[in-house]
C-alpha cells in the first residue's frame, strides 16, 4: 500500500557567501524545501510570494542586515520562523535580534549542522504547538459564536437562527442596520460557527479610509505603484486567505473600488494596485452598512449588480428601540463584565436607574448602552448603580419611549420588583389586554407571558 510523502518544511537560507549558501542547502535538503537568496531583497521578494516555514539569515548582508530583514519578515500575514545567524562571538547582537523578533541565533564559526537541524525542528515543533491550541481556541469559539450575543426577543431570536443556518454555507452575508446595533458581532459569530473559523477573519472599516488608499487596503500594491509606494504590500484579501473578509460601512466605497469588488465576487480573482498579475483568494466575504443600499442604488451611487451580489443572504439587525424586552438581559451582562473589570461589587440597578434604562430611546442602540452602563458601574459608589451614576442624557432623557413605576429615590427595591411594577401598571392601564400591554412594555406577547409567570402575576 503506497503511502503519501510528508510534506517537507520550506527553507529560506540567506547569506551573501555562496559557499555557504550552497554548503547549507547540501546539509538541509534531505529534510527541507530549500530556497536561496543572497540579499535582503531578493529574499523578502521570495516572502511576499511563497509561504516559508523557517528564515534562516546571515546578520551582515549587502545594503540591508538580517535584523531588519527579519523585522519585515515577522510583519507577514504568516510570517515563518526567523534563525538568525551571527559571527562567534557576537552573542549580544543576537539576543538583541532576538528581543525585535528573531526565534532563535547561532554563532556561524562554531555552527554544526546536527545542532542547527535541532534548533530548527525545535522550532518548528514549537510553532506547530501554538498552532494547536490556537486551532482549540477557535473551535471552542466556534462551538459557543453567539455566546457574546444577548437577546431574548422574537427579532433578535430570528438572526439568531440565520447565523447559524448560513455560517455554514460559503454565501456572502450583507449586514443591514443602525450603527450600534451589533453587526460586526454577528459578523464574528457567523465567522466563529462556520468551517473557516481556524483561518483568518479580516475587518475593514471602509469609511475610515480615502478611495486611493482603500484599494491599496484591499488588493495591496506593487512598489513604485503610486507615490509613497516603497515597498509591496499584500492586502487584507490575501491576508484573509482560506478565512473571512468582514467589510464594515460598504455603502462608503467608490465606483472604483465598486468594480474591482464586483469582478472579485464573480471570479474570486484581483490584482495588486501597479500589477497586471492575477491573484485569486477563498474568502468569505461578509459586508455591513447602516445605510439603506436600495436607495443608494436609486440615487446612482452604488452599482445595483454589486448590490445583489452582496446580498445574497441579507440579515436586518433591529434598534434596540425595537426589543426593549432585551434592555434589562443586556444592561445586566454589562453590569457583570464591567464591575468584573473594575472589580468592584456592583451587582445591580436602583429602580430609579432601571426606570430611566428603559425610559431612554437609545439612539446609539446597543453601543450606546454599552458605554452608558461602563460609565454608570466606573462611578458607582454602592453596590447598586443609582440614577445620578448614569450619564445626562439617559438620566433626563423625560420618560419618553417607557412607563414609570415612580418608584422613590433611594428606595429598596430590587430590579425585578421594579419590572415587576412596570408590568402590573401597564397591565392595568390598558385594562388587562395583554396585546396591548405587551406593546405598552415593548416587548412581545410571548416574552410578558414568561414574565407573568416568572412574576405570579399570571391571575392579572
Amino acid at each position: 500500500m503506497k503511502t503519501e510523502l510528508a510534506v517537507k518544511p520550506k527553507l529560506l537560507i540567506v547569506d551573501d557567501e555562496k559557499p555557504t549558501r550552497e554548503g547549507l542547502r547540501a546539509a538541509l535538503e534531505e529534510h527541507y524545501e530549500v530556497w536561496l537568496a543572497e540579499d535582503a531583497k531578493a529574499a523578502m521578494n521570495l516572502l511576499e510570494e511563497e509561504n516559508f516555514d523557517v528564515l534562516l539569515t546571515d546578520f551582515r548582508l549587502p545594503q540591508e542586515d538580517g535584523m531588519k530583514l527579519i523585522a519585515r519578515a515577522k510583519s507577514l500575514a504568516k510570517p515563518p520562523i526567523c534563525i538568525l545567524m551571527t559571527a562567534y562571538g557576537s552573542e549580544e547582537l543576537a539576543v538583541q535580534a532576538m528581543k525585535q523578533g528573531a526565534d532563535d541565533y547561532i554563532a556561524k564559526g562554531r555552527l554544526q549542522i546536527d545542532e542547527l537541524e535541532m534548533r530548527i525542528a525545535r522550532a518548528l515543533r514549537h510553532q506547530n504547538l501554538e498552532a494547536e491550541n490556537f486551532s482549540m481556541r477557535q473551535q471552542l469559539h466556534s462551538k459557543f459564536g453567539l455566546e457574546n450575543l444577548v437577546g431574548e426577543s422574537p427579532a433578535m431570536r430570528e438572526v439568531f437562527d440565520v447565523v447559524r443556518q448560513v455560517a455554514a454555507s460559503r454565501a456572502t452575508v450583507l449586514l443591514q442596520g443602525e450603527s450600534g446595533t451589533g453587526k460586526e458581532l454577528i459578523a464574528k459569530a457567523i465567522h466563529q460557527l462556520s468551517p473557516r473559523a481556524k483561518l483568518p477573519m479580516v475587518t475593514v472599516h471602509c469609511a475610515a479610509l480615502p478611495a486611493t488608499l482603500l484599494e491599496s487596503e484591499l488588493f495591496g500594491h506593487e512598489k513604485g505603484a503610486f507615490t509613497g509606494a516603497h515597498e509591496r504590500r499584500v492586502g487584507r484579501f490575501e491576508q484573509a486567505q482560506g478565512g473571512t473578509l468582514f467589510l464594515d460601512e460598504i455603502g462608503e466605497i467608490d465606483p472604483t473600488v465598486q468594480v474591482k469588488l464586483l469582478r472579485f465576487l464573480g471570479e474570486r480573482t484581483f490584482e495588486r494596485v501597479g500589477s497586471n498579475k492575477t491573484l485569486t483568494a477563498d474568502v468569505r466575504l461578509i459586508t455591513a452598512t447602516n445605510k439603506n443600499l436600495e436607495e443608494q442604488v436609486k440615487a446612482g451611487k452604488f452599482r445595483e449588480d454589486l448590490y445583489f451580489r452582496l446580498r445574497v443572504v441579507e440579515i436586518k439587525l433591529p434598534p434596540l428601540r425595537e426589543r426593549k424586552e432585551d434592555l434589562p438581559l443586556l444592561a445586566r451582562a454589562f453590569l457583570t463584565e464591567f464591575a468584573r473589570e473594575n472589580n468592584k461589587t456592583v451587582n445591580d440597578f436602583t429602580p430609579d436607574a432601571f426606570e430611566a434604562l428603559m425610559n431612554y430611546a437609545w439612539p446609539g442602540n446597543v453601543r450606546e448602552l454599552r458605554t452608558a452602563v461602563e460609565s454608570a458601574v466606573v462611578l458607582s459608589r454602592g453596590e447598586r448603580v443609582s440614577l445620578r451614576d448614569l450619564p445626562m442624557t439617559v438620566r433626563t432623557s423625560g420618560g419618553e419611549g417607557g412607563l414609570s413605576t415612580k418608584a422613590a429615590p433611594g428606595s429598596d427595591l430590587t430590579v425585578a420588583e421594579a419590572e415587576k411594577r412596570l408590568i402590573i401598571r401597564a397591565l392595568k392601564e390598558c385594562d388587562g389586554n395583554r396585546t396591548e400591554a405587551a406593546e405598552k412594555l415593548g416587548m412581545s406577547r410571548r416574552t410578558l407571558h414568561r414574565k407573568l409567570h416568572l412574576y405570579h402575576l399570571e391571575g392579572l
